[in-house]
């Protein structure tokens, strides 16, 4: 290329912006319209319980905080997760998701499907190496968590 043809290059230079530091601000659970309860297991899993992901080099709680804070940061006001329970005997834990939109019940499924398997599995399976919890067959079928939910009734009246 001649250096004519970029000669007046300046015009085009526009100095990245530093993204805006992630909200230090609370969680909120009244600025959200649907809240559920999510159930994640380990699908077809090669440990008995939570304290056996040692032996593949996992930590079970700093992982889930780790994709959690990731996740909330990143679709911080249309998404939240919170980590309400973990049992060290079992090889399950349970978050809260909060959506920011109505989801219709006859959707629910779909949706909670769609950002459980595109959304939450990811960051688990390859970013914190879950992978090595699942069987030959969650490998070759990519799926990393069984997961059931129930919608949480929110009171919005006993909040005020």
């Amino acid at each position: 290329m001649s250096t004519q043809f970029f000669a007046d290059y300046k015009k085009y230079i526009v100095i990245p912006v530093e993204k805006p530091e992630f909200s230090k601000k609370s969680f909120d659970p009244r600025e959200y319209a649907s809240h559920y309860i999510l159930t994640l297991s380990i699908f077809e899993p090669v440990i008995c319980n939570w304290t056996q992901a040692s032996k593949h080099e996992i930590d079970v709680k700093k992982s889930i905080e780790d994709v959690l804070t990731v996740f909330n940061q990143k679709h911080y006001g249309q998404f939240h997760l919170e980590l309400l329970e973990i049992v060290e005997d079992k090889t399950y834990f349970v978050v809260a998701l909060s959506v920011k939109n109505t989801v219709e019940p006859q959707q629910a499924e779909f949706e909670i499907s769609n950002i459980v398997d595109k959304m939450i599995s990811n960051p688990f399976y390859i970013g914190q190496s879950w992978y090595k919890l699942t069987s030959e067959k969650g490998r070759v079928e990519r799926k990393l968590f069984s997961f059931s939910f129930k919608e949480y009734a929110f009171n919005r009246q006993a909040e005020k």
